[in-house]
């Protein structure tokens, strides 16, 4: 990609990881104009992206992937140089008890996007299309070793089944029709906009609330945990100096079983309320029945970040999580708008409590 005054186009941009991105990318690429384009579903919230709203290379488009037409006319009115594709749906347990959003946003939502890439770009090199995408679509590790970028897929999940497809489209659009593309399959995200149906969020949220910590099986399914600033610095590398047509593992080396994960959050919350004893984070835990077909564990492997774009991690996971943790204690306003309504109902409905 060239280096000055790309016109890039970021989906899912109100999201978790995709309002970081818009707020990374206007910082660190502030000759850049970035069109964020979200539906707006209930993951996303314009209030994450509050700090730019008067900044005159930000751009919002209220859109939808399923809307072929709509997403062309995009590329054709905006001059799209750059796609960095972060919109989904992503929650594995919308997945199981609604699995049809999943298909069509994660799958035809991303095939309309090529296909509109691939209408406005036609044969040119330049443009670049990096497709965001999960560890999940590996499926379940046993004790040993670490998903690769060469990891047969495997996904487990209609989320993960959906992912998957999407990315298999991308590299048929590249070996196909030549299309730029790059893919990076990403760990367990945490951090700041963070909606509070994922676990770090959901323990905080409930913490502070002092509502009960619920916890799959015996919790001790494994994840490999990234801070989300760190995953935006690997998203930029990859975007601007990847291969074409290559696929990208970004992953903290950090594996926590779940346990320890309620646990360290429950005591750097003591500490930050100073509270102890019976009145204890800790005594809000209880174990709810496991979801159908839970992944045991997930690692990656993250050398090839390492080896060809000199990426690592940068934040400790306890330090990560202690920012995190503040960030909800002093966004609270934040959670309590887009914890109304509709979630109550999910979380009901999610847990039996």
């Amino acid at each position: 990609m060239p280096n000055k005054n790309k016109i890039i186009l970021i989906t899912g941009g109100a999201g978790f990881i995709g309002s970081n991105l818009v707020l990374h990318w206007l910082q660190h690429h502030p000759q850049d104009h970035v069109f964020n384009l979200d539906a707006l579903t209930y993951a996303g919230n314009l209030l994450n992206l509050k700090e730019v709203e008067g900044n005159p290379n930000y751009h919002f488009l209220h859109a939808d992937l399923r809307q072929p037409d709509v997403v062309k006319k995009i590329f054709i009115e905006n001059k799209i140089e750059g796609v960095l594709h972060l919109a989904a749906e992503s929650h594995v347990d919308r997945s199981i008890s609604g699995p049809a959003d999943f298909i069509e946003t994660n799958i035809l939502g991303t095939f309309h996007l090529l296909e509109a890439a691939r209408a406005y770009w036609g044969n040119s090199p330049n443009p670049r299309f990096h497709h965001v995408s999960t560890d999940e679509v590996f499926g379940s590790l046993g004790p040993e070793g670490a998903f690769h970028e060469e990891t047969p897929y495997a996904p487990n999940s209609p989320y993960s089944a959906s992912k998957a497809s999407s990315d298999h489209l991308v590299r048929a659009y590249h070996h196909t029709y030549r299309l730029n593309v790059v893919t990076t399959n990403c760990s367990n995200n945490y951090g700041p906009f963070q909606f509070p149906e994922k676990l770090i969020p959901l323990l905080i949220h409930n913490c502070l609330a002092e509502r009960s910590l619920p916890v799959y099986g015996d919790g001790s399914n494994i994840r490999d945990w990234l801070y989300v600033k760190d995953h935006c610095r690997a998203l930029d590398l990859v975007f601007c100096k990847g291969r074409a047509g290559e696929c990208y593992n970004i992953g903290g080396s950090n594996e926590w079983c779940n346990l320890d994960v309620v646990h360290l959050i429950c005591d750097l919350l003591d500490k930050e309320l100073g509270r102890s004893g019976d009145a204890s984070c800790r005594t809000l835990i209880i174990f709810v029945k496991d979801r159908p077909g839970h992944d045991q564990r997930y690692a990656i492997d993250p050398r090839k970040m390492l080896r060809e774009l000199k990426w690592s991690p940068e934040l400790d996971f306890q330090t990560g999580l202690l920012q995190t943790i503040r960030w909800y204690l002093h966004n609270q306003a934040w959670v309590e708008q887009v914890t109304s309504g509709s979630y109550r109902e999910y979380y009901r409905q999610q847990y039996n409590v």
